[in-house]
């Protein structure tokens, strides 16, 4: 009965850290769910240390103290989120209000407090049943992956509010179970059931409008809806998040990115879209007038040539779509990730915005872009990448800290190879200045097309920009004489400025939108010269390609400008700053300075830390455990976004496969550990692990390109099946060096156990530092390192002590 209450508890605080992912993504922005993880960390550390402070006192009151910790965590769950998200915390406002990192440290602490409870119940397990510990920590993992996995599928059928009433009662499910495991006879009965009915009471009585998460008030969704009339008309809900319609009878929206300013037809109105908070495009209402289309630069491959099969990636709308089909193209297949948005656009906005995606020839699917291509049979003629995110979002580097598979070098190296012989590939981004996406989406393309051993890629390529946009144009072989004639004609009429053409001549540059110099003219001229790699160094923006190792495209920010940028701020130079780019290591200080001043501070101070025990091998090694786990773990879900196609199915998929076969591990651990000495056991485990993380770095990308094709289950399950004997070691040498501990030093447990924690918290927020600097591959060789310095602490234990 115990175990299972061990399980509940473990499955809720996993759910609860998936869902916290999912709603800090609707509240702020994805990269603070990377956050989760470290705050979760932080609280199973300090729960460490305040076992450790109060052993003598909790000594013998497992029976009273867990069902407490349980009912605690079902009340604070739920409530720590109400809480914190009324923090005024201000992202954008950071780079010149310093009270935002007061408040960021608050919201960090406040949401770690539930996992405080989770981390105490289950560590004075650990110490008062220590001859139990393999199975203890089997019930542990195995639950909290069977609670990753629940939560996705709970995500599909409630709301995040909802989930957390959910998630709360779970708690007290724990606390009924622990108290029936651990209870007197006579109190069997009662107290499980009293424990709940409170349960039940107060997962059902927290108000609605406490547990609605509410997007910043700089989203583009709260910006939107402070519009005259404007409402939100359709929503739903998935575990991709929240997606809303808005519309305004007062003030339409229109919008029409790069729209060109001599265009003689009025937009029509249109209903707006956004994801989690964020712009996702428009819906033209059905009774306006389409032939605006004509004058946006998606248009301009039309203007080439005759396009009649034609791929868009990330349809939202279905602007492009219906732009393709006024073209005369006859075979169109529509990308789009999210179901929920085609069946809004066939449901509740099929009366204003018509059928959308009806017309002959229109083929729909709901996949992730790159999986699509890599298994598409056909080739096309155009393939068109949509621009759906916000200008703001793009000038505030919102996105700066987030993955794209996209718009990386292999990416557009596989977009290649699904053209016709003179298809094109055309990619429109937002226009900032100075130029930062352009740049780097110019050097991704040229990059692409050298690693095919194209020795001239400038001739493949064109480069437009308008006011606020900019254009880049794929050519599957050189662009003939005619083509660049009529994209000449193009561009003169609609007032577009050509910043790059095979012979394009200086006089050509900056004619109609002027800039004070031709910006993205003279970085393509570098960048298709000799002297790319010092461009590349002494541009004030990182511009460099993106790639599936470093996914990170809108990364533009170099540490190195942040004296000049922040020296500039009265000339506006603070909003060059992508402020997502100072939260990873501002996460990382903050992991640093609250473990080290809740979980290892106050043992020293107190002098509370045992004795035997804690000598600086086992120091050694279990931070070096703490540290490597989660870098392994972290890199292994950004590396199977990739496959899976979103990082929410990625994060829940390795979490539970992770959790479940480490579990299966500590299990087997124990007789692993009587039929070899400790040592033998720990060092086969140790080896195993670092041939495996080695091992899946080319794993990976090998599996998306053979079997991108599957269904999202089956290639899940593939995923989880390939981590199994990874994860399987990975739950080997935690419980075999616990064991030696609690065999002589039983006082020690809850030291260790805070080490572990405090690594574990430093690691979370480390891998996100790491993955942009030196790349998945690279954070995979130094958790390898980590788990070959933890074999060496601990070298040589004896059975019963380290």
């Amino acid at each position: 009965m115990f175990l299972l209450a061990v399980s509940v508890l473990s499955a809720s605080a996993l759910a609860y850290q998936v869902l916290l992912m999912r709603l800090l993504s609707v509240v702020l922005w994805h990269h603070f769910a990377a956050m989760v993880i470290s705050l979760a960390l932080l609280g199973y550390g300090i729960s460490g240390t305040a076992l450790t402070l109060t052993q003598d006192r909790l000594r013998g009151r497992i029976s009273h103290a867990y069902p407490l910790g349980c009912g605690l965590f079902g009340v604070l769950a739920p409530g720590a989120f109400a809480v914190a998200q009324r923090v005024p915390f201000h992202p954008q406002e950071a780079v010149w209000d310093p009270w935002q990192w007061a408040a960021f440290g608050a919201m960090y602490l406040l949401l770690a407090v539930p996992f405080v409870l989770v981390g105490g119940c289950l560590g004075l397990a650990f110490r008062e049943l220590r001859d139990r510990i393999p199975s203890l920590y089997r019930a542990d993992l195995v639950g909290a992956g069977a609670g990753a996995l629940g939560v996705l599928g709970l995500l599909f059928l409630l709301p995040p509010a909802e989930c957390l009433r959910v998630v709360g009662a779970g708690g007290f499910v724990a606390a009924a179970l622990g108290a029936a495991g651990l209870g007197r006879r006579s109190a069997r009965g009662a107290v499980p059931l009293g424990v709940a009915a409170l349960g039940a009471v107060v997962s059902l009585g927290w108000p609605a409008s406490w547990l609605e998460p509410r997007p910043s008030e700089f989203k583009a969704l709260s910006q939107a809806l402070r519009t005259a009339g404007a409402a939100v008309t359709a929503e739903a809900w998935s575990p991709l998040g929240h997606l809303a319609a808005v519309e305004s009878p007062e003030v339409p929206f229109r919008h029409a990115p790069g729209l060109s300013l001599g265009c003689p037809w009025d937009l029509p109105p249109q209903v707006a879209l956004f994801s989690d908070g964020g712009f996702s495009g428009t819906v033209d209402r059905g009774d306006g007038d389409p032939r605006y289309r004509d004058c946006l630069p998606t248009g301009l491959p039309y203007r080439l040539a005759e396009r009649r099969t034609v791929l868009v990636l990330g349809s939202g709308g279905g602007l492009e779509v219906q732009a393709a089909l006024a073209q005369g193209a006859q075979n169109v297949d529509a990308v789009e990730l999210d179901r929920r948005l085609l069946g809004l656009l066939d449901g509740p906005l099929r009366p204003h915005a018509g059928p959308v995606y009806d017309a002959p020839g229109v083929a729909v699917h709901a996949a992730d872009a790159r999986a699509f291509v890599a298994r598409a049979h056909r080739r096309y003629d155009l393939i068109q990448i949509s621009l759906l995110d916000a200008l703001g979002a793009s000038l505030a580097g919102t996105q700066a800290a987030s993955e794209s598979y996209l718009y990386t070098v292999e990416a557009f190296g596989s977009l290649l190879d699904r053209l016709e012989p003179g298809g094109v590939v055309s990619v429109t981004r937002w226009l900032e200045l100075p130029p930062r996406g352009a740049l780097k989406l110019f050097a991704t393309a040229v990059e692409a097309l050298e690693r095919r051993g194209v020795a001239s890629p400038g001739e493949r390529l064109a480069l437009v920009r308008t006011w606020s946009t900019a254009t880049l144009l794929l050519r599957e072989g050189p662009f003939p004489p005619e083509e660049l004639r009529r994209l000449r004609e193009a561009c003169g009429a609609l007032g577009y400025d050509l910043e790059w053409l095979p012979g394009l001549s200086a006089e050509e540059v900056n004619r109609h939108n002027v800039l004070d110099r031709p910006w993205l003219h003279e970085g393509a001229l570098a960048i298709l010269g000799p002297g790319r790699k010092a461009f590349y160094r002494d541009y004030k923006f990182f511009v460099e390609p993106a790639t599936d190792d470093r996914p990170y495209f809108f990364r533009s920010f170099k540490w190195g400008s942040l004296p000049e940028l922040l020296a500039a701020r009265g000339r506006g130079g603070a909003a060059l700053v992508e402020w997502a780019s100072l939260f990873a290591p501002a996460t990382l200080l903050q992991a640093l300075l609250a473990g080290g001043a809740l979980i290892l501070l106050p043992l020293r101070v107190l002098r509370r830390a045992p004795r035997g025990g804690t000598g600086p091998r086992v120091v050694v090694y279990f931070a070096s455990l703490g540290l490597g786990f989660l870098l392994i773990e972290i890199s292994l879900i950004q590396r199977l976004t990739l496959l899976l196609g979103h990082p929410v199915y990625a994060a829940a998929a390795t979490l539970a496969a992770f959790l479940a076969f480490a579990g299966l591990g500590s299990q087997a651990s124990a007789r692993w550990a009587r039929s070899r000495s400790r040592a033998h056991a720990l060092g086969g485990a140790i080896l195993a692990v670092v041939a495996l993380t080695l091992t899946y770095q080319a794993a990976v990308p090998w599996l998306f390109t053979h079997l991108a094709g599957l269904p999202l289950a089956a290639r899940a399950a593939v995923a989880a099946g390939c981590i199994a004997p990874l994860a399987f070691f990975l739950g080997m040498p935690f419980p075999l060096g616990l064991q030696a501990v609690a065999a002589r030093f039983p006082e020690a447990v809850p030291w260790v156990w805070g080490i572990n924690g405090f690594a574990s918290v430093v690691s979370a927020a480390l891998a996100a530092v790491l993955g942009v600097h030196v790349g998945l591959s690279g954070v995979a060789v130094i958790a390898a390192l980590l788990y070959l310095v933890a074999g060496w602490a601990g070298r040589g234990w004896r059975e019963d002590a380290p």
